[in-house]
């Protein structure tokens, strides 16, 4: 019996040991990694900023790239740029913050998205005269099981889209994922947000082809096929953001000088 509960004891022995170990091993390498997760996130950020704006050059890296992209914030109430919030300053975390954020009322919140960030950043692109060439803008919303998370890229019109990517959802594949599908996106390049007023948006994913008679084809993008609530995500989320509660008043300061 003695010789039984020594092996048992030996037994819980070496499991604690091994648990305790395994324990060890997995945080230091949780601790260790972290700064390049950090870095990949980063990397993963900025090469959607550039995918979006159609910048590329196989013989350049991302971070030579992104140089050229000035990243600035703007206060989404004023429409006018303001200096960084806080150190490190994440849009997503801020917008549940009651200092940096606020809950976006649900007679308004056709994007789905519960909570705003008041200052959210964007990504400006000059030329060699220093003038407007592009400005990237984050944008999100709720598609049919997940939220979407973006980037669209609008020419130095302020108008006219150069493209539009999602780095982050959990759609369908084969119907909601296809919001991943090069084909489709590249329907997106030279669509027009907004009509005569630049201020309601217009642009929209419609059931079937955008074909040449269809009218104002130049607001409207083929739907994706069989994801109509993810269709209908994708255009609330634009409309939002685009909109008076999103860059509208950003858009028209910067189109003025005054932003």
């Amino acid at each position: 019996m003695s010789s039984n509960n020594d092996s048992i004891g030996k037994t819980l022995t070496v499991t604690i040991l091994l648990c305790v170990i395994c324990s060890v091993v997995v945080s230091a390498a949780a601790v260790l990694l972290k700064p390049k997760q950090v870095a990949n996130r980063e990397l993963d950020r900025k090469s959607n900023i550039l995918a979006a704006a159609g910048i590329s050059d196989a013989s350049k890296s991302v971070d030579e790239l992104f140089a050229q992209i000035e990243t600035r914030y703007v206060d989404l109430d004023s429409g006018k740029f303001v200096d960084e919030p806080v150190a490190n300053y994440n849009a997503t975390k801020a917008a549940k913050d009651p200092e940096l954020g606020h809950p976006v009322p649900r007679s308004e919140d056709i994007a789905s998205i519960k909570y705003q960030a008041n200052v959210m950043p964007v990504y400006i692109v000059r030329d060699s005269a220093n003038d407007l060439e592009k400005v990237i803008l984050p944008v999100h919303g709720y598609g049919l099981w997940s939220t979407l998370y973006g980037f669209l890229a609008l020419e130095g019109d302020l108008n006219t889209v150069v493209g539009l990517g999602f780095y982050s959802h959990a759609e369908t594949p084969g119907l909601g994922g296809e919001v991943d599908n090069p084909a489709w996106k590249a329907l997106w390049p030279g669509k027009e947000v907004y009509g005569e007023d630049k201020t309601d948006p217009e642009i929209r994913l419609i059931k079937g082809s955008v074909g040449a008679e269809t009218p104002d084809a130049e607001h409207k993008v083929d739907g994706l096929s069989g994801a109509t609530l993810t269709s209908n995500g994708v255009t609330h989320l634009l409309q939002y953001w685009m909109g008076e509660n999103g860059y509208a008043p950003f858009l028209n300061n910067l189109r003025a000088g005054e932003a």
